[in-house]
């Protein structure tokens, strides 16, 4: 069973870059623009600030309506489905009900795919 995180793999990685770009320097005697510091300042912070490779998919009319009431809680809004409350085509409750764990775990995340696009919606307050 493997007991390494993404991070772990991401920092092995980088570590070899890094290495390897001091080799390559060291083998040409012409030291490129890298500065091995920098490089993996640069990486770990993009990295860090990357989304998750597993954002939820939820369909494009339930990415919609998820927009049309982002004022709501996450429960708020799946209990609004439940109850047939929310406002939009008329099988929209039925379609959040069937996405709720991918809506709900989207909506506590504040970010999710589209399903049919492959867009990247992020869940953000007007204002």
């Amino acid at each position: 069973m493997m007991t390494e995180t993404k991070r772990d793999v991401f920092e092995k990685l980088l570590s070899e870059y890094v290495d390897d770009e001091l080799r390559i320097d060291g083998l040409v005697y012409e030291p490129d623009q890298h500065i091995g510091e920098l490089d993996r300042e640069y990486f770990t912070n993009s990295y860090a600030a990357a989304l998750p490779d597993d954002l939820p998919v939820v369909s494009k009319d339930v990415s919609n309506t998820m927009i049309n009431y982002r004022f709501l809680w996450w429960k708020e809004f799946l209990d609004k489905a439940y109850d047939n409350e929310l406002i939009g085509d008329e099988d929209i409750n039925y379609k959040v009900r069937s996405e709720s764990a991918e809506v709900a775990r989207a909506w506590i995340l504040g970010v999710w795919r589209v399903e049919e696009t492959g867009e990247v919606v992020k869940l953000e307050e007007e204002g």
